[in-house]
């Protein structure tokens, strides 16, 4: 009887590169595979910010999804969390940085797009706000309406890690003042 790893004559080697090789095709489909489920339906692969727990469905507008050299993808509701991400990982280079178009929710790359910083509308994880558009004039159009100004990738960058004690402070007010008002609504 013949197995897997050895048969009668001792044929062992070649057996053994058969399964090598056929692990490594089954894993390189794997990972091809979990890039493909990620792509523009990252969030579906990727439901939760890992930081804060945040639907990325829901905010697709401001989503973000990194892949880093070694393959590992992380997804973020926002470039707050994903500044966390990239601090936390800083001996891992990322290889590509998405972010949800604000118009299309559609993912950009992120260094080529568009930001616009601060105006009236709120930020996701932030008081100044920091938005990606794929287009120019969209980019435009929001400023327009909503005020703020055009920015660079990396001027939104550093001002994520700028403003990151004052918005991990105002989260943290957001969630006790959350937790009040359940507590007083589950005793009335």
């Amino acid at each position: 009887m013949t197995n897997l790893f050895w048969t009668k004559g001792g044929n062992m080697k070649k057996k053994g590169s058969m399964l090598i090789l056929m692990l490594v095709g089954v894993i390189g489909l794997c990972l091809s595979l979990g890039n493909v489920v990620l792509g523009e339906d990252d969030s579906k692969g990727i439901p939760e910010c890992l930081y804060c727990g945040m639907d990325r469905g829901k905010f697709a507008h401001s989503r973000m999804l990194i892949t880093y050299e070694d393959g590992t993808e992380v997804g973020t509701c926002s470039i707050h969390c994903m500044a966390v991400d990239l601090a936390i990982n800083i001996d891992k280079a990322p290889a590509g940085i998405m972010v949800g178009d604000y118009n299309t929710k559609k993912l950009i790359d992120a260094e080529k797009a568009l930001w616009v910083m601060g105006g009236s509308k709120m930020g996701v994880m932030t008081k100044r706000a920091k938005w990606a558009f794929e287009k120019k004039e969209d980019a435009e159009k929001f400023i327009k309406e909503n005020g703020g100004e055009n920015a660079t990738f990396d001027t939104v960058m550093k001002a994520a890690y700028e403003d990151m004690h004052q918005d991990t402070k105002m989260i943290r007010e957001k969630r006790k003042m959350a937790k009040q008002q359940k507590m007083e609504h589950k005793h009335n």
